[in-house]
């Protein structure tokens, strides 16, 4: 039996960006200090939201190129730049505020946790490895889905040992979040479907496996309730259904950490081929009727009802290299697999097994 972390506080509505200020400068528990803002590229180009923003002289804004899944190297890499700028600091800010989807969430949290923890983002790549608490943080999300704002991991690729694994630790949670459904108006469809869907398979695999939890089952059972609501019941991306899917990935993201089948396939294909997390999910979804059968078929349901049409044939043209990376990148997720299929799970996932589900992608 172990203590759960949580969020400590949350600001959740329309407009709730435009309380930021009050929250930075205003709240006695946020340290004084310059804060830095890492931000998603893809809000270079929007300044609406970055006027929301209460930057100060010594405060930084950096963009986070979310391109690319989140890497151990560019985590050091934002981590030396944020030290160099605060040298005459001691190399710390008062506050770092992540502001974006799921990718950028995690540097945010990784940045934070890196800064005062020290070495690189991959000595801390596993469970309970960082010893101390890392710079005060916000998490601001403008997409849902991923559970980011509310885990208590940030998940990095590792290019160099082809492992895709988080930093599983109390000191991951954000201490304060900024919910503002406005945020997500702007996503593209098959971005925010891809994304929502992230909650959806997080809790089916956390109620369909063996390490259960009565708190975590209430959580998942109501975060799949939401997403039924947001996926199956008229547009997607109405105010209703954006506020929604905002709780949903709260709660899946409080839910988060004993996954089953769908989240190591798609590591796998993350690592190996450079799908999206999301996208990978869907992917991953797609040979799995057999472990999760009535799951699958409102998976299915769920991308009929919004129009989304869910690409085939990605596995066709695979090398037997390709697969055997995506094997060894999938098959060390051992804590999910045995969740689901026990400790015999090498036994049933064989290689030539998750071959055939790989190539059925």
């Amino acid at each position: 039996m172990k203590a759960i972390r949580n969020v400590g506080s949350y600001l959740f509505g329309p407009g709730a960006l435009g309380r930021l200020e009050e929250v930075l400068r205003g709240d006695p528990r946020v340290p004084a200090g310059p804060v830095v803002y890492l931000v998603d590229h893809f809000f270079a180009g929007f300044t609406a939201p970055l006027a929301k923003l209460p930057q100060r002289p010594l405060d930084r804004l950096i963009f986070m190129d979310t391109t690319h899944e989140p890497s151990t190297d560019q985590v050091d890499q934002v981590a030396a730049r944020v030290r160099a700028d605060f040298s005459d600091l001691g190399g710390l800010p008062g506050v770092i505020v992540g502001m974006g989807g799921g990718a950028t969430l995690d540097m945010a949290k990784a940045v934070s946790n890196l800064l005062t923890n020290g070495g690189q983002a991959a000595d801390y790549q596993g469970w309970d490895l960082v010893k101390v608490p890392g710079v005060y943080k916000i998490g601001v999300p403008t997409l849902s889905g991923t559970g980011s704002e509310t885990s208590r991991t940030c998940v990095l690729t590792n290019y160099q040992t082809g492992v895709k694994l988080g930093m599983n630790s109390d000191f991951s949670v954000f201490d304060q979040l900024i919910l503002d459904p406005d945020l997500t108006a702007t996503v593209p469809r098959e971005q925010y479907f891809h994304t929502g869907l992230d909650t959806y398979f997080h809790c089916m695999e956390t109620l369909n496996g063996r390490a259960r939890n009565g708190i975590v089952d209430a959580y998942s059972e109501k975060a799949i309730d939401l997403c039924r609501q947001v996926f199956l019941q008229g547009d997607m991306q109405d105010q209703s259904s954006r506020e929604n899917m905002m709780i949903a990935s709260l709660m899946g993201g409080a839910a988060a950490g004993n996954t089953g089948l769908v989240h190591p396939l798609s590591a796998g294909l993350s690592v190996v081929l450079g799908v999206h997390h999301g996208l990978a999910n869907c992917l991953a979804m797609g040979p799995l009727a057999e472990f999760y059968p009535p799951e699958h078929a409102e998976f299915l349901a769920m991308a009929q009802a919004q129009g989304i049409k869910l690409p085939t044939g990605l596995g066709a043209d695979l090398s037997d290299e390709q697969i055997g990376k995506l094997y060894a990148s999938s098959i060390v997720h051992a804590k999910p697999l045995g969740n689901h299929l026990g400790e015999g799970f090498r036994d049933i996932l064989t290689p030539a097994r998750m071959a055939a589900l790989f190539r059925a992608m």
